[in-house]
């Protein structure tokens, strides 16, 4: 029995495609649903009849904005895919992604290479351990190269990439394969979307025994069992270099590297066989690590162990809520109740379903490696942990990015307010990269979340799943406050008597920027005259004063306050008296300190027709960007520029109408800097 559950364990692959906006990962994997009989008929996203773009506010912009799961099967192997964005603003859909995954494509433009959001999710992919293979996409565009994208992996990601094939023909010409490890060719035909194996074509013969030396040379160089039969033989059979890439993949010492063109449906089939080869099955990925009452436990993928999974993300359809979650361990069946460690609840299993994006097909039990949609759980959000109630474990779940920018949103109706809030309600739980909170000086409601993109859309998404006319505000972004010039000795005693027991305090403290740090506390008092249960409260109300900063009303970061001396009172004094001593103190004391407003600040890759660049330059000068860096790409000019995050709103806008509509820019998180004045949006 066990023998047959690792047999099929073996052929599972949990996999991610991952790219930059635009790189086609939804296209790759709808041919990827094609090519394994999930789909009858090619989904294109221009068309906007792709299968996992089907919310309607992908298919009217274009892009992926939510991570969809998807099922299928090619050459005995059971695929768990999940289609994630590409733009910055919904990173986080791909970090809570990654958590759950054994493996990734990552999808790279044939012209483009390596891209600023590639560079982003590749990170993210390094920060869980994920193996990853590269598929070199769109090689039948003019100015597509297979080198010069393996040279930017190598350059800018740090990363060995070992290259497995040689295209056939180039930009429109480019017709097939020749596979460098079985020394074949595969071609494509037009109309039939038939591949047709055969012999490397004579031309390319010795350019292909060149470049499969080079393969064997460095995979040699890193694989010991591949270093013994090439030093012995002066070559490495097929069988032998397919084991070793396999283990250089798993281990992260090198990507195998393929090409192809997902539009025109070439290279598809040998990805399905790369994926199968090389991408780790639940059996190989290290046992998932956890904790209990903070001793460390861990559960391999075993399906006769108790049972425990992660939830990944929550969505609510028209049927009710589903909650999707990957199975490290053990079985679950309808019906089951399970421990949602975290809040110390229990919930029961209504059914279990397999995904395919907006569809589902309902199945009885799900087993170690599975990635499935649960129904009936009626609170578990999304980085619970599931357990069996007889051996819970709390796992780790994906960190939630500063959300940086924010709207005002209200609904335009007194009589939907209820309605506005439950919907709001729903859409953190959904999202949890999205925050709503009330503000105390406005009465306003505020969202925040992680770029202007991403709060467009989640207002769209509550007008149209609930029906509620928005008013949304000029988006706000997140200013911080910080300490330029500190103060030093600064004395404050905190005294109420209002009758019974009153309160004493008394604190000194030194106040001082601390950079790199959000904040820094030390105490320097000797001879107890704060005791050390008091220094812990002083502490507390530090923290407490960090909330709003004198300025404008921002958190403080960037601070180091030392209590320097201080005394108590035999009867008066308490934890309470302390730590409202240390909030009010240090509250004073920022505002005897000098202030610094911090603002956020954004990379931006800006790629605009050359005849164009004079313009954009000047208009992020206007909006107070600096420029680091300018390349030239054929006949277009990429320009890096650092920008306040406040300039960038409606950028997209002018960007388009400066260049005909032919620029395009991404940005990503560039930290803070000071600004230049208390700007007006920024109460």
């Amino acid at each position: 029995m066990r023998t047959n559950l690792n047999e099929t364990l073996a052929g599972v692959r949990n996999l991610g495609i991952l790219a930059h906006v635009d790189a086609g990962k939804t296209t790759v994997t709808e041919r990827i649903l094609y090519a394994t009989g999930v789909t009858y008929k090619r989904g294109e996203v221009h068309d906007g009849t792709t299968v996992t773009d089907f919310d309607p506010q992908e298919r009217d912009r274009g892009i992926t904005i939510f991570a969809a799961a998807v099922s299928c099967a090619w050459d005995g192997r059971q695929i768990n895919l999940i289609d994630t964005p590409g733009h910055v603003d919904f990173s986080h859909e791909v970090e809570r992604s990654l958590r759950v995954l054994d493996g990734a494509v990552v999808v790279f433009d044939g012209v483009a290479g390596v891209e600023p959001q590639t560079e982003s999710v590749w990170r993210q992919a390094d920060r869980y351990g994920v193996p990853r293979i590269a598929f070199v996409n769109k090689l039948d565009r003019p100015g597509a190269d297979v080198d010069a994208v393996a040279e930017s992996i190598r350059v800018r990601l740090h990363a060995t990439p070992l290259v497995i094939q040689l295209p056939i023909g180039r930009e429109a010409g480019f017709t097939g394969v020749v596979d460098l490890v079985r020394m074949r060719s595969l071609i494509w035909s037009d109309g039939d979307d038939t591949v047709v194996e055969g012999p490397v074509p004579e031309a390319l013969l010795d350019e292909a025994r060149r470049r499969a030396r080079l393969l064997q040379e460095a995979v040699a160089e890193r694989h010991p069992l591949a270093l013994e039969e090439f030093c012995a033989e002066s070559a490495i059979s097929a069988p032998t270099l397919t084991a070793a890439l396999r283990d250089l993949t798993c281990s992260g010492e090198g990507v195998v590297v393929l090409c192809g063109s997902a539009y025109r449906n070439r290279g598809i089939e040998p990805l399905l066989d790369a994926i199968g080869a090389y991408l780790p099955s639940p059996l190989d990925v290290p046992p998932v690590r956890g904790t209990l009452d903070g001793e460390t436990g861990e559960r391999a993928a075993d399906p006769e162990a108790p049972f425990a999974g992660l939830v990944f993300k929550v969505n609510s359809t028209a049927s009710g809520r589903l909650t999707y979650l990957r199975v490290y361990s053990g079985t679950v069946r309808r019906g089951d109740t399970v421990l949602d460690v975290g809040a110390r609840r229990t919930e029961r299993i209504g059914r279990i379903l397999r995904v395919r994006a907006d569809r589902h097909t309902e199945v009885a039990v799900a087993v170690a490696g599975d990635i499935v949609a649960v129904a009936g759980l009626k609170s578990a959000a999304a980085g619970a942990s599931l357990c069996d109630p007889a051996a819970p474990l709390l796992f780790e779940s994906a960190a939630v990015a500063d959300r940086v920018v924010s709207v005002a949103v209200e609904a335009r109706r007194r009589i939907d307010a209820d309605r506005f809030g439950s919907a709001l309600a729903r859409l953190v739980e959904e999202d949890p990269s999205l925050a709503v909170r009330a503000d105390r000086e406005t009465g306003q409601t505020v969202l925040s979340g992680m770029g202007e993109l991403h709060l467009e859309v989640a207002v769209e998404k509550v007008r149209r799943d609930h029906g509620l006319d928005v008013s949304v505000g000029r988006p706000r972004v997140a200013y911080r406050e910080t300490v330029a010039r500190g103060v030093s000795g600064l004395l404050y005693r905190h005294v109420k008597q209002d009758g019974g027991a009153g309160q004493f305090a008394h604190v000194v403290l030194d106040v001082e920027p601390a950079p790199g740090a959000d904040f820094v506390f030390h105490s320097a008092v000797v001879g107890g005259r704060v005791p050390r249960e008091y220094v812990g409260a002083v502490e507390a109300g530090c923290r407490d004063a960090l909330a709003e900063g004198p300025l404008g009303g921002h958190p403080v970061t960037g601070v180091r306050v030392t209590l320097t001396d201080g005394a108590t009172h035999p009867k008066d004094s308490s934890e309470l008296a302390f730590r409202v001593a240390g909030r009010l103190a240090l509250r004073e004391a920022l505002r005897a300190s000098l202030m610094v407003l911090l603002e956020p600040m954004a990379e931006v890759l800006v790629t605009v027709p050359a005849d164009a660049v004079g313009g954009v330059l000047g208009d992020l000068s206007a909006r107070r960007g600096r420029v680091s860096d300018s390349a030239v790409r054929a006949d277009t000019v990429v320009i890096t520029a650092t920008v306040p995050l406040a300039g960038l709103f409606g950028y997209a806008t002018r960007l388009r109408s400066r260049t005909q509509g032919r620029g395009a820019f991404t940005t990503r998180p560039a930290g803070y800097a000071p600004a230049p004045a208390v700007p007006s949006t920024a109460r």
